[in-house]
């Protein structure tokens, strides 16, 4: 069987995407595991290229068809969207509609079949609001051009698996947001992405400090809003826990008590993740019709066409979603 064909989209091209992206292609571990494709900009890859001082050439092409896959080259569908001076580092409208254009065209040749699976280098969120686009980052356009109602935001590390209830809004609306109904879909999602190695054991966040402390800390919100979900899910004889204290149910996870943990919005799930190790993290998105991983960083302004750039997360995005592809077609 062929490897899968990943499209890589190059994300804002003032930010580390193009930087990482070159960083990833020089190993061989990505072609062991699949046929990468950059979807971008092949005259700014070509400028990272030379910061980089690598050797491999990034070969233009306009059309799908002509992709040869070869560890000898870089095989780009060129948009030539980024105007020629563009500096690294700096927010611009163009370069927010460009990271849209990007993912828009591998969105839609994922949906055609195309290509197997999207891995996504970071996009800025001012530049793309800059461009015309309100969206608050990947996850909301991925839903919205593939016509998915609701997804969520899945965090993939060596230590730490975690899905968010909310992700991309202020926390007093992610309290509002949260019920029992979206946090037994978000279980059901998460639980779904990890099927086929067994039942996932899976730990759920509650909201308040000491996950409420029987009524103590909050308003009720575990017993209203999580209790319920949990209970349901323990009927259908999945494997939850919770409502758990937060501050001890990552280091029971990290510990490897759980497969998953559920946490209840963007900052309780982002901040232990991160601590454990950003640099082989992995972002996805759950309920996509699609697979889609990404890096677990940002556009990294400060460091972007300096060289410094780390690909660690650019290659375990590429092994998640070659991986996944991999699931998706025994299932």
């Amino acid at each position: 069987m062929s490897l899968p064909i990943i499209g890589i989209t190059m994300g804002d091209p003032a930010g580390v995407g193009p930087e990482v992206i070159i960083k990833a292609l020089a190993h061989r571990g990505p072609y062991e595991v699949c046929r990468p494709l950059v979807i971008g900009d092949a005259r700014r890859l070509e400028v990272a290229a030379g910061i980089l001082k690598s050797s491999k050439p990034v070969r233009p092409i306009f059309r799908l068809a002509k992709a040869r896959f070869h560890r000898s080259e870089i095989d780009c569908l060129d948009l030539a969207l980024v105007p020629k001076e563009t500096p690294f580092g700096r927010l611009s409208a163009a370069c927010g509609e460009a990271a849209f254009r990007f993912l828009e065209r591998a969105i839609q040749l994922a949906l055609d079949r195309g290509i197997d699976a999207i891995c996504t280098a970071p996009l800025n969120k001012e530049a793309l609001h800059l461009a015309g686009h309100r969206y608050p980052g990947h996850t909301e356009i991925l839903a919205e051009l593939t016509g998915t109602r609701e997804v969520s935001l899945m965090l993939v590390g060596p230590k730490l698996k975690i899905i968010h209830v909310t992700a991309h809004v202020g926390l007093a609306e992610a309290i509002r947001k949260i019920d029992a109904a979206l946090v037994e879909r978000t279980i059901a999602r998460g639980r779904q992405m990890l099927l086929g190695r067994g039942e996932p054991r899976i730990g759920v966040c509650g909201i308040n400090p000491h996950a409420g402390e029987n009524g103590i800390f909050g308003e009720g919100e575990e017993a209203e809003k999580i209790a319920p979900a949990i209970e349901s899910c323990r009927k259908k004889g999945w494997l939850v826990e919770g409502p758990l204290p937060a501050d001890t149910l990552f280091y029971l996870a990290a510990s490897g008590r759980f497969d998953l943990v559920v946490a209840m919005y963007h900052d309780q799930g982002h901040g232990p993740f991160k601590v454990l190790g950003i640099e082989d993290g992995v972002n996805l998105t759950a309920g996509l019709p699609i697979v889609r991983t990404s890096v677990d960083h940002g556009t990294a302004f400060d460091i972007a066409g300096t060289g410094k750039a780390d690909e660690r997360s650019m290659l375990a995005a590429l092994r998640l979603a070659a991986e996944l592809v991999g699931v998706k077609s025994e299932r």
